[in-house]
């Protein structure tokens, strides 16, 4: 456009000092502009494309190959034009890498009409996430680079890379309850299977529970009590704050937890009991449906940024998995450890009060935690203190395992005063083994 009104400027100052070379060669000029604009126009109209990208779901260590197909669709030929397939710049640059591409993303083209441009490159999945393949980015313009147009074709395709599952020692294959047991505070309910103690018949008692052997003997009616059922399966607690996780481990810590939940849920879930996830992370699937993307652009620094943008996570509704059983119950909990986003919408101790009344009660409470503050002690204490079973998991990568109990840290201290149990997680290696002693005791 700024070369549009250069020329008509030009064209006045010609016809004001009546210079007919300088006349004749901006109408050339004015010419050239405007054709250039009309076929530049034409050319990306008549540009179709259309994506073949791998599953929706996968494992990471995935190689995927994807392949973009560009043809002319129009009766004029293309003389150039840049492709581009867009990948979330983040995930190719951060350490540790969460992408690799190999292959070629970009390339220049030129298209006779019908005539089909195939773009391929092969990606590997190193990490767990949400990840965004595309969009196409298409370039083209005049032969003189006089004018220029952008254009965004094939909506962009996501994979879902769902968090590797460690299989867990000491774990029995035999046994029904693997990670031990907890008598419930409140006798909400009671195990048939397990009497605990006869009593003297009173008022109301249901006829099934007298023990007529004892009865007999006694010469009076006896009845039969059960105990309270136990705590079975976990409910998991995951702080996602973007400032639970800090230092040059940040990232490394932060997914050690993803992975803690994942094969702690796992392991619950294979006993078939039952399993449940909260956390006050951000889903990434929310985030892109809330921001979408814009298909249209003024320039191409302008369509990458618009792209690869990242809006700010201040959500303020937590990700919630109800608690239940059954392989669609691990599967969803691994699709929303699989998208989960750090954010900064809502701290873990305001997480517990807002979503206590939706924590199943015949369950352990088991929190992974980045860091241990007043506030989480506190929350984590409220909870025992209304009958929940609870269990921490501290997570810092390359942190010491063994901590000198002489003097505990001062996250443990507070964990203490609250009387919570604990565990504490440096390593792969020490998710494997975190169950070799049970974590509910």
């Amino acid at each position: 456009m700024k070369w549009i009104f250069a020329t008509i400027g030009l064209l006045v100052l010609g016809l004001v000092l009546k210079l007919s070379l300088l006349i004749y060669a901006m109408y050339v000029l004015l010419g050239i502009l405007l054709l250039s604009r009309f076929f530049t126009r034409i050319w990306t109209e008549q540009i179709e494309a259309q994506r073949f990208c791998p599953e929706d779901v996968v494992e990471m260590g995935t190689n995927a190959e994807c392949k973009v197909a560009v043809r002319n669709g129009g009766r004029m030929p293309v003389p150039w034009l840049i492709l581009e397939d867009s990948l979330p710049r983040d995930a190719l640059t951060q350490m540790p890498l969460r992408l690799k591409a190999e292959g070629a993303r970009l390339a220049l083209a030129r298209l006779a009409p019908g005539e089909t441009k195939v773009l391929g490159y092969q990606v590997k999945f190193l990490m767990r996430g949400y990840y965004q393949l595309g969009p196409l980015l298409v370039e083209t313009g005049d032969t003189f680079g006089l004018h220029r147009r952008f254009k965004i074709l094939t909506e962009p395709h996501y994979v879902l890379v769902l968090p590797k599952a460690l299989p867990l020692e000491g774990y029995s294959l035999a046994s029904r309850r693997p990670i031990g047991e907890m008598r419930l505070t409140h006798r909400l309910f009671e195990d048939p299977t397990r009497m605990s103690s006869i009593r003297p018949y009173q008022q109301g008692d249901p006829l099934n529970r007298i023990h007529w052997r004892a009865t007999a003997r006694a010469g009076q009616l006896q009845t039969r009590t059960y105990e309270s059922t136990c705590v079975t399966g976990a409910t998991f607690l995951l702080d996602f704050h973007a400032g639970s996780f800090q230092g040059q481990a940040a990232a490394r810590s932060a997914e050690l937890a993803v992975v803690t939940v994942a094969s702690l849920a796992n392991a619950v879930y294979l006993m078939g009991q039952q399993i449940g996830f909260i956390s006050n992370g951000r889903d990434a699937a929310d985030r892109i449906q809330a921001e979408g993307w814009r298909a249209e652009f003024l320039t191409r620094a302008d369509a990458q940024r618009r792209v690869t943008r990242v809006g700010a996570n201040t959500r303020l509704r937590p990700v919630m998995v109800a608690t239940g059983k059954g392989e669609d119950r691990f599967t969803q909990i691994l699709a929303a450890l699989g998208r989960l986003e750090s954010g900064d919408g809502m701290d873990f101790a305001g997480m517990v009060s807002e979503e206590v009344s939706k924590i199943s009660r015949d369950t352990t409470v088991v929190a992974v935690l980045g860091k241990v503050t007043p506030g989480i002690a506190v929350a984590l204490g409220d909870l025992a203190r209304r009958g929940f079973a609870v269990t921490a998991v501290m997570v810092s990568f390359n942190a010491n395992a063994v901590p000198d109990w002489a003097r505990p840290p001062e996250w443990a201290e507070m964990l203490l005063a609250q009387g919570i149990d604990f565990r504490v997680i440096s390593s792969e290696e020490s998710i494997i083994n975190l169950c070799a002693e049970a974590i509910v005791r």
